[in-house]
């Protein structure tokens, strides 16, 4: 770890290991359990970690190991059915159960002083929440990183799957708990017929060739409702209303889960617990990568001051968060620090201005056609091509309009929620509408910075206004850059096509194209705090 990252802190002593400890679950299920402790005298606080992805490879080096040499027992789990662990893996549902029976076997062990924190990503995030839904008393502090508190809003906006993320954990939780080599073999066969699986018709069980079959998630691709039985009970959102456990947050700008986390931040804050957040330049694996020394440093300290009463390595405000094309850290009080919002509109030569329009009139149009998908580039996805990417190809296509400011005279800066409210109409009335903001340089390279989707219900050739949230972001535009507004039909595997029929992708075999048209009084809404009068 140290030679990888080395930006660490010293470690303050050795570690010991005990692998493979036996913890009853709720039902009596066996769950496999190793503790990291350091080698020294004293009473120190335990960290809880369970994984549903196996205790090797990242989490043994980077959670057990590097806590355990700071001053930390370790407690790094398997979830039920995960890892050698017993018992059926069911996604989700078992989580509070058996993290409070973890609990009870902690309070047995003659190492544990009574003083207990979490930390950990992604679903690792999301058992933390679970525990918190009903926290023990021991639970001082929780540190989650990139993690989540709704399964269904990670699979699905606005009733659209998010099908190359559904794939993609589809893999990760089969595969990753039984070792890197099944893992990468897993990832290796999705890779290769990714566009068979996501062209697919009917889509349905269209992966079993490449991952085998997954009965949960056959079950997560066909329930797009939120409101369905399927997803009760999942969400443990009612939790952080209520929550005065001491919460770190980590996200990252092209997370999958970045506006989880910033719902999260903000559903702490109105609870009135004491909660931090730091934000990076990351995607949800970027994270715990290159911006492991960071994340690292963030947890320690949370960590440091609410288990051991050592503020010192606290910051001063309580929002970190990574300015993008200023490439430098913003120390704010609160999140989104409540900028001008300024609205940005399309004109029919391209242009993107800050002059209302004076009607709502037709302004251009294209032909989204299904078989032909308007392909996605970078943003918040699991695989290796997240983040900001070079989008001059995708706005080469005839299905991708895109509306460009002058170049900038002054630096314009913008903090906070960015969103779309967009007067379109169809000639079927079935569309998506895909909403990405960019920042194109001197030299017309265009990067994506945040983007959002939205399904279209609309009757024929009747406009109809829709509001599409574009995620939240931290970005300052350079003078000579230009601001630019892309909007498209979809961004294909990253969002499942829409087939133009009304009809379940996961079902009907036709598709049809559909014209859609943008009207005038459309408008790009930034959150601007810095730049043009």
């Amino acid at each position: 770890m140290r030679a990888t990252w080395r930006r660490l802190p010293a470690k303050l002593h050795d570690a010991g290991w005990e692998p493979g400890l036996v913890v009853p679950a709720a039902d009596g299920s066996p769950l496999i359990t190793d503790h990291y402790f350091p080698r020294a005298e004293g009473d120190f606080p335990t960290l809880l970690v369970r994984s549903p992805y196996g205790r090797g490879l990242p989490w043994s080096p980077m959670y057990g190991m590097l806590f355990a040499e700071q001053g930390f027992h370790v407690v790094l789990q398997s979830c039920r059915g995960t890892g050698g662990s017993g018992g059926a893996l069911d996604p989700w549902r078992n989580e509070a159960a058996d993290g409070r029976a973890t609990v009870s076997w902690l309070r047995e062990q003659p190492w544990f002083n009574g003083t207990l924190g979490t930390v950990g990503p992604s679903y690792l995030g999301y058992v933390q929440w679970a525990l918190a839904a009903d926290p023990p008393p021991e639970l001082k502090a929780m540190v989650v990183q990139m993690g989540l508190h709704d399964p269904c809003a990670l699979f699905y906006t606005d009733g659209v799957l998010h099908l190359e993320t559904a794939l993609a954990v589809g893999a990760g939780m089969t595969y990753q708990h039984q070792g890197a080599v099944p893992l990468l073999k897993a990832g290796l066969r999705l890779h290769r017929r990714l566009r068979d699986i996501t062209t697919g018709q009917p889509l349905r069980r269209s992966y079993v060739a490449a991952l085998g079959d997954i009965p949960w998630l056959d079950d997560v691709m066909t329930h797009p409702d939120a409101n369905d039985a399927f997803w009760r009970g999942t969400s443990v959102a009612e939790a952080l209303d209520r929550l005065k456990v001491p919460t770190s947050l980590v996200g990252g700008w092209h997370d999958v889960l970045l506006d989880q986390t910033l719902d999260q931040y903000d559903r702490l804050r109105r609870a009135g617990c004491e909660t931090a957040l730091l934000v990076g330049p990351w995607t949800h694996t970027s994270a715990v990568q290159q911006g492991w020394p960071e994340v690292f440093a963030e947890s320690l300290a949370w960590l440091r001051a609410h288990l051991n009463g050592d503020p010192s390595g606290l910051g001063s405000t309580r929002v970190r968060v990574h300015v993008g094309g200023d490439d430098g850290w913003r120390d704010i009080d609160d999140w989104p620090p409540a900028p001008a919002v300024t609205p940005w509109f399309p004109t029919a030569q391209g242009h993107l201005t800050e002059q209302a329009p004076t009607d709502s009139a037709p302004l251009t149009s294209f032909r989204y056609d299904p078989g032909d998908p308007t392909p996605s580039i970078g943003g918040p996805l699991l695989s290796r091509t997240a983040g900001a990417r070079d989008n001059r190809t995708l706005e080469a296509r005839d299905d991708v309009l895109t509306f460009t400011g002058p170049p900038l005279t002054e630096p314009v800066e913008i903090l906070g929620p960015v969103s779309a409210r967009l007067t379109i109409s169809t000639d079927t009335g079935h569309a998506d509408v895909f909403t990405r903001l960019c920042d194109v340089d001197p030299q017309g390279r265009s990067v994506n910075i945040c983007d959002g989707l939205g399904r279209l219900r609309t009757a024929e050739q009747v406009p109809s206004q829709v509001t599409v949230p574009m995620s939240a972001t931290a970005h300052r535009f350079a003078v000579g850059h230009r601001i630019r507004w892309q909007i498209s039909g979809g961004a294909h595997p990253r969002y499942v096509r829409n087939l133009g029929t009304g009809e379940s992708p996961l079902d009907t075999t036709a598709s049809a194209p559909v014209r859609i048209t943008l009207h005038a009084d459309s408008a790009l809404t930034l959150p601007r705090s810095i730049g043009l009068a």
